[in-house]
């Protein structure tokens, strides 16, 4: 009988692209960004041991999850860029 091994990295790595994706929607992008990169990291070697597809969707998931926070973490920080620069301005005319 053949048993099935099963493939840690991938698990891991599935999950973390998960928790980053959630992590882009509830404000924590910052931290999404980070364990999205340790996701794409563990995908890799997964890919590399066992090319399995929870490995491929493990690295799907870590990419989408690592793009969406960088984009949120961008946006924010324009934000709060602009926001700064505004009151400046508005200091500057009284």
């Amino acid at each position: 009988m053949e048993e099935k091994k099963s493939n840690g990295f991938a698990i891991a790595a599935l999950v973390l692209g998960i928790v980053s994706i959630v992590f882009s929607f509830i404000g924590l992008s910052w931290l999404g960004l980070i364990i999205g990169i340790v996701g794409i990291v563990l995908a890799v070697k997964a890919k590399k041991k066992n090319p399995t597809g929870m490995a491929t969707a493990g690295l799907v998931l870590s990419i989408i999850g690592t793009v969406f926070c960088a984009l949120i973490f961008i946006a924010c920080a324009a934000c709060i860029g602009a926001v700064g620069t505004a009151g400046g301005i508005a200091s500057s005319l009284y």
